[in-house]
């Protein structure tokens, strides 16, 4: 059954282009290690919640976009094996594709689809 895992961050809006081109590289390193698609959404129609929201779950600060993203994977297991790999990859690696966003205020979590309409 597909697995997806989601993840949303608060990344500084001038950062756009520079958070693009480091999800382009990070798709293509999920892909190798068995991923079968990633998506990333720019957030521009993101309402502030009077309770909670995207914004304070991600604590966006002004200067910042909520970003909205997915990978699918075929199957949990093919998932597992492929984010070990996938943390392994020196192409992944800080020094060589650094995040453009606070990492440590990225919320993300697995997920097994039950409805795919």
């Amino acid at each position: 059954m597909t697995y997806v895992d989601g993840f949303m961050a608060a990344v500084p809006t001038a950062n756009r282009e520079a958070y693009r081109r480091h999800a382009e590289e990070a798709a293509k390193v999920f892909k190798e290690h068995g991923a079968l698609s990633l998506v990333e959404c720019w957030g521009d129609d993101v309402p502030e919640g009077k309770v909670n929201s995207m914004h304070s779950a991600v604590l966006r600060k002004p200067d910042e976009t909520v970003v909205f993203s997915w990978i699918t994977w075929p199957s949990k297991e093919v998932r597992d094996a492929g984010h070990t790999k996938v943390m392994e990859d020196p192409r992944l690696k800080p020094d060589v594709n650094p995040m453009p966003f606070d990492g440590k205020r990225m919320i993300y979590g697995g997920f097994e689809m039950i409805v795919d309409a």
